[in-house]
Order: structure tokens, then C-alpha cells, then sequence
């Protein structure tokens, strides 16, 4: 019986985000990190009542369990890193326009000031972690979750985010994540996505 969560496809060329993000890390981050929380989950979820279950499901009923840790720790990083590979674009970075565009002005301030907050939101993120644009109750919010956590664990709607783990930026950046964080904003966000996300 084949395993049943599996490594989603890149929607792109290993190589398509180089510069900001080198072939030589997407090769470690993909191939190495991604993969192993799949081949885990389907390990830990083995005989279990996860194992058919969707993988959005899984994260959902495993969160906050404390014994249900490994299970919820290896889905939340398989969803999270898909959510952040569909994140970025090789033709991606600079100002919004639609939808996504005319709710930054709304709701952050605009987009400069978005900017310098999402940025900020994923230096400052303490160790490990994420930085999320949020959807929720129709209004945009900018958050920050460490570890595996994930905003699809409650009632909000992620349209961006920002993998800030070191093995994110390290072979690139070493220590300069302000600088990958400045990059990935400017130069491979994905606007596009993110108005989809928004259904518009």
C-alpha cells in the first residue's frame, strides 16, 4: 500500500528562485528537509487514524495534543513548506496590484509600511519560525509563529509567508537573515497567489 501523504512537485525548477535562493539550498531545503517530514508523518502516522485522513485534517486534530506532537510537528512543516514554495515566483516581488493590493492600503498602511513590517515580523521572529499574511474575519493581519506552527490550526486564512528556519537562508546567507527576508520580499513574493487565495 503506497504511503499516503506524499512530497508535493516544486512549481518550478529547483534552480528558478537563484539568486535570492540558490539551486544548492532548494536541493537541501525540498529535497532534504521537506521530504523527511513526509517520510516521518507517514512513519508516525502508520496504523493510525491519521493515515487517512487529509493533511489539513491531521494538523487540525493534532494540534494542542501534546502526545500527538511528532504527528502535528512533521504535517504542519510538510503544509507549511508547500504553502511557502507556492509563496514565491521566479517572476514575483515588488508592489501588489488587485485585490491584495487595495487591502494592504486598507488594512497595513500601504505598502511600504507592510513592507517594513513583514520584514520586521520575520527578523524578529525568535529562533525558528514563520511570518504570515493573514486573511481573517475580512481583514488583513500580519503574524508570526515559531517552530511548526501554523495560522490553519485556527480560523485564519494565510495568503503569504516567510520560512525564516535557518536551513531557509543558510547556505546563502549564513547569519544575514534580514538580508534573505529583504530579498525574498522584493524579489519572489508571490502577488499573483496571494489575490487567488483572496478568490479574487
Amino acid at each position: 500500500m503506497p504511503a499516503p501523504f506524499i512530497l508535493p512537485p516544486l512549481p518550478y525548477a529547483d534552480d528558478a528562485l537563484a539568486p535570492v535562493i540558490s539551486a544548492n539550498t532548494m536541493g537541501f531545503h525540498y529535497g532534504k528537509h521537506h521530504k523527511t517530514y513526509v517520510d516521518n508523518l507517514n512513519k508516525l502516522s502508520d496504523g493510525t487514524e491519521f493515515a487517512a485522513l487529509p493533511l489539513v485534517d491531521v494538523i487540525k486534530k493534532a494540534a494542542g495534543q501534546p502526545d500527538k506532537a511528532g504527528i502535528f510537528n512533521n504535517a504542519a512543516q510538510i503544509w507549511n513548506h508547500t504553502f511557502f514554495w507556492e509563496s514565491l515566483s521566479p517572476k514575483g516581488g515588488g508592489k501588489p496590484t488587485g485585490k491584495i493590493a487595495a487591502l494592504i492600503d486598507r488594512d497595513l498602511g500601504g505598502y511600504d509600511k507592510f513592507k517594513a513590517d513583514f520584514a520586521n515580523a520575520a527578523v524578529t521572529q525568535f529562533g525558528s519560525g514563520w511570518a504570515w499574511l493573514v486573511a481573517e474575519n475580512g481583514k488583513l493581519s500580519l503574524r508570526k509563529t515559531g517552530n511548526a506552527e501554523t495560522p490553519i490550526s485556527g480560523s485564519a486564512a494565510p495568503l503569504l509567508t516567510i520560512d525564516v528556519w535557518e536551513h531557509a537562508y543558510y547556505l546563502d546567507y549564513q547569519n544575514r537573515r534580514a538580508d534573505f527576508v529583504a530579498a525574498v520580499i522584493d524579489k519572489l513574493l508571490n502577488w499573483e497567489r496571494a489575490n487567488e487565495r483572496l478568490g479574487a
